[in-house]
């Protein structure tokens, strides 16, 4: 476990001890990241304490995560992240590159890159000793979190709207979550969830609310530098693209190549460009707003 020494608002800078539980800036609602005690890191880690382990999943960044280790040996929740590379040579020969790598993130055991976010979450939710971890979803979050949740004993609450492809409901009551379904949209169940937490006492997971949903995804960024950056130093400056819906997972990713640049471990930023489909461009629509 890397010790963190609070959060600080991407938005007005605002930091905030790490003695709270915080979700989003208290002035002015912005997001917080973690802030890892950089220093602390740095002495206590070389690189090659962390490439020399022999737990091929995002539990071989512990000492760059913030939080400690959940335990859960020999379940699924061990075995989230490390997702293999592929270099597909017919895609590449037909878009002209000489290199191409391709994560596979639906090897994660819930085959989602939720995975990560659900993971790191459970960790915190046990750490603080929460009786209840809550999120709101229409598939696969909930289904990430109801699956790593199952894995330890820790109890979930996911909000679905009625919409919800039945499937996913299924997938979520099979791993034992208490799924409550809502009248409305995604942004309904959103909502109801903080309600629910806030009155409740529950711990909320919700992606783009939560800081250390951030910090699970950041391993990919992680993975990436082990998998790709470390063995073909020539393949500089890497550009990753990254699809995007709330910009939870390409924020999470930017946030674990800045730790790395932050402890020297990385010299060059990759570029990072967001992908979102036209039908659902909420991001991309917004440079043009």
């Amino acid at each position: 476990m890397a010790q963190y020494l609070g959060y600080r608002c991407s938005l007005c800078n605002n930091e905030y001890a790490p003695t709270s539980i915080l979700y989003t800036c208290p002035k002015c609602g912005g997001n917080l990241d973690v802030l890892l005690d950089i220093k602390q890191i740095q002495t206590k880690y070389q690189i090659e304490d962390i490439t020399s382990r022999t737990d091929f999943s995002l539990w071989r960044y512990l000492p760059l995560l913030p939080v400690p280790d959940p335990g859960g040996e020999g379940t699924p929740l061990r075995n989230a992240g490390w997702t293999p590379l592929y270099e597909p040579p017919a895609l590449k020969a037909d878009l002209g590159l000489e290199r191409l790598w391709v994560k596979d993130e639906g090897r994660n055991p819930t085959a989602s890159f939720k995975d990560r976010a659900s993971s790191v979450v459970v960790a915190r939710a046990r750490e603080i000793n929460a009786e209840v971890v809550v999120t709101a979803s229409t598939g696969n979050a909930g289904a990430a979190l109801a699956g790593m949740s199952a894995a330890v004993g820790q109890k979930s609450i996911i909000f679905a709207p009625k919409t919800a492809p039945q499937a996913k409901i299924a997938q979520l009551l099979v791993y034992g979550s208490q799924v409550i379904l809502v009248d409305g949209n995604y942004d309904s169940a959103f909502d109801l969830t903080i309600e629910a937490a806030n009155e409740f006492g529950w711990y909320c997971r919700n992606t783009g609310y939560n800081p250390f949903t951030a910090e699970g995804k950041k391993t990919a960024a992680l993975e990436i530098w082990e998998q790709i950056i470390l063995p073909n130093p020539e393949a500089h400056p890497l550009n990753v693209f990254v699809s995007v819906g709330d910009g939870n997972i390409i924020s999470g990713i930017h946030k674990g190549f800045k730790d790395l640049m932050e402890l020297g471990w990385l010299k060059e930023m990759p570029r990072l460009f967001g992908i979102q489909s036209d039908k659902s461009a909420a991001v991309a629509n917004a440079f043009f707003a």
